[in-house]
This record gives C-alpha cells, structure tokens and sequence, in this order.
C-alpha cells in the first residue's frame, strides 16, 4: 500500500475523511495542566481495536520500525515492523535533546544552576575566544534550551564543519552571531551539546553518569552507546541510543507530571510546565518550541513531541493520556520527504480516536 493509500485508510478507520489540515493547526503555547490518571477516560475495546488497526496500517510507511501506544500508563498497541524489534536499540538522534532538557531542569531543582536565566559565562568563560563578541556574555541557559542563543546554527550544512573540529566547545562558541540573544530560533546542536557541558562542569560527573543517576529510578530507562567530542563530553541532543521501551518510559515521566509509576518525583512539576510554553516557533514548519520540546495540535488535541532525524518520535498529548513512541531509520530524511508529516498524521488519528 503507497503511503498516501494508508493516509486515507487510516482517516476512514477513525470515521473521518482525510483531511490534513486537520493536523497543522499552530499550539497556542500556554503553560498546559499536567492531567491526572483519574481524570483520563479509559479506551473503549472498539477505540483499542482502532488504534491496532491504525498501527497493522502503518507498515505502509516504509521507513518505520516501531510504534508503542499507551493510555493514562497502560499499553494500548504497540507493534514493530519487518526485522525489527521492540527491544532493540536505536539511534534516537535530535530526540535526545528532550532528555538534555529533563536533565538541565534537574540540575536546576538541585541548585547546580541557578535558573534559565543563568548566563553561560558562569560556567564557560574559560572556553571562550580571547577576544569574544559581548553579546556572548548575554546568552543564558534559557537562550540554549529554547535555541534562541543567536549563534550561527552547528545543525544542517554546518554539523560536519562542526564535529570536524578540534574542539566543539570552542568551535561553537567563536561561531558569529547571526541574531541576538533571545531572538529568533535557530535550531543547532550546538545549543544542546554546551548543555551537555555545562552539566558535566556542574554536577562533577559525565552526562552520562548524571542521567543514569538522576533518572535511574525510572523503570524501563536506559542510555546505551552515547558519542563524546574530542574532549570526552558526551554529545548533548544526538547520537544516543535507546530502546524504543526506554524512550516511551520517559515520555510517560513528562506526561505523569515527573514522578515515576511508583510515585518517586524525579523532575518537578514546574519544570514541566515550563518546557511546554512556546518560547519560539521553528522557521522550518512553524511549529511552536520550549525548553527542548515541539509544540503542535494534532488531531485537536495540545501534543508536546521531541524529534529525531529520521523519524524518531516521542508524542505526549497530556489531556488524554497519550504516550506515543514512533522509531525510524535513523538515516533516513523525515523533514524534506514528507514522512514526519506522515507520523504527524498518524498520531492526529491516534488522538481522534482516544478523543471520541
């Protein structure tokens, strides 16, 4: 089945024509309630019966691996394609930088930082060029999680030149300002990886060390492989690996508001509430952007979803419940193609259908 055929099998499976534009309208961007268990209500059989066909159709998207659904914590589908299994690891690339933000928000509720608005010069003025633009005294956390720092992008055209270098810290910072601190967003790894600096410089530890003991309670989560740069800092916002188990459990952390199934607070409410305001929207596709997470209305429904190249997807949709993980090939374009638009639409039907 061609994929545009599965688009319009999977619209009728919901009880609605195709309609894409049911799927692009802009997120309003206000600070969204975290919903209760209690306040969700349960899947009917004939729903779940729905989202499993929605996801035996999805095999016509050629480049998808995995999908696992849930509702209010409780596996509504979950399905894995061609050799692929919900086991294995993969490659969850820009998605990753999600996890950056979670830790850089627990760094904050542990007072290693002092808050969004801390300048990064606190911590990076030794890696600094020796005769720096001043606006780089006036970028802060905020400005790196929200990808507003000013700094010409290290993503796209520039990523190569970039992890090319020497030293990546220094490369991105000696970059020239193409905006100002907190002006337009301009998406780079770059932002994310300082992040990934910073809190290793705080917390005493490697990234890596601190997600695995800052999030280690989570049930199901789990870093693999994780690439460094040359000076051994794990490469904040892509090329980590992670089973598609491990990247729903810490979806499911953001849509209980922070505390794992057991009632552990692992990241407080507040920080929460804070990465799902709109900071910015996205040149690209006009999408709104937080603290390390895209806001869009899909299906009717406010979804918070964390992106990976290639079509690597975390979607939370807070007033119902929802928790979907989607996993791709991790070399695969999904922008310019139209295949993220194509999961995009496979979770507007998802959402229809949890939300009738």
């Amino acid at each position: 089945m061609k994929r545009r055929s599965f688009l319009r099998a999977a619209g009728a499976m919901a009880g609605l024509p195709f309609a894409p534009s049911l799927v692009f309208a802009q997120e309003a961007g206000a600070a969204a309630p975290v919903a209760a268990n209690a306040d969700i209500p349960v899947l009917s059989d004939a729903a779940r019966l729905q989202v499993a066909r929605l996801l035996e159709e999805a095999r016509a998207l050629d480049t998808l691996e995995t999908v696992i659904v849930s509702q209010a914590g409780k596996t509504v589908a979950e399905r894995a394609y061609g050799d692929h299994s919900l086991t294995g690891s993969t490659n969850i690339k820009s998605a990753s930088k999600s996890i950056l933000s979670a830790l850089t928000g627990i760094a904050i509720d542990k007072g290693l930082l002092t808050g969004v608005d801390q300048r990064i010069e606190t911590v990076l003025r030794s890696e600094f060029p020796s005769n720096p633009d001043p606006r780089l005294s006036k970028v802060t956390i905020g400005h790196l999680l929200s990808m507003q720092a000013g700094l010409d992008r290290m993503s796209g055209g520039n990523y190569g030149r970039w992890v090319s270098s020497r030293n990546w810290v220094r490369f991105a910072l000696a970059a020239d300002f193409v905006d100002e601190p907190g002006g337009g967003m301009l998406y780079s790894t770059a932002s994310t990886h300082l992040l990934s600096v910073i809190l290793t410089k705080v917390g005493g530890k490697p990234t890596l060390n601190l997600a695995r003991e800052w999030l280690g309670p989570l049930d199901g989560f789990r870093i693999g492989s994780w690439d460094r740069d040359p000076q051994g800092y794990y490469l904040g916002g892509n090329q980590m690996a992670m089973t598609p188990g491990s990247l729903h459990a810490f979806g499911e952390l953001y849509r209980r508001g922070g505390v794992t199934a057991d009632g552990t607070r692992l990241i407080s409410e507040n920080w929460i509430r804070e990465s799902w305001v709109r900071r910015t929207n996205s040149v690209f596709n006009g999408d709104g952007y937080g603290y390390g997470w895209f806001l869009k209305d899909l299906g009717g429904a406010a979804v918070k979803y964390a992106w990976g190249y290639g079509g690597q997807m975390l979607y939370i949709a807070p007033s119902l419940g929802l928790t979907v993980t989607m996993t791709s090939n991790a070399s695969a374009p999904s922008a310019r193609t139209g295949y993220r638009d194509d999961l995009h639409r496979l979770m507007a039907e998802i959402v229809l259908v949890a939300g009738t």
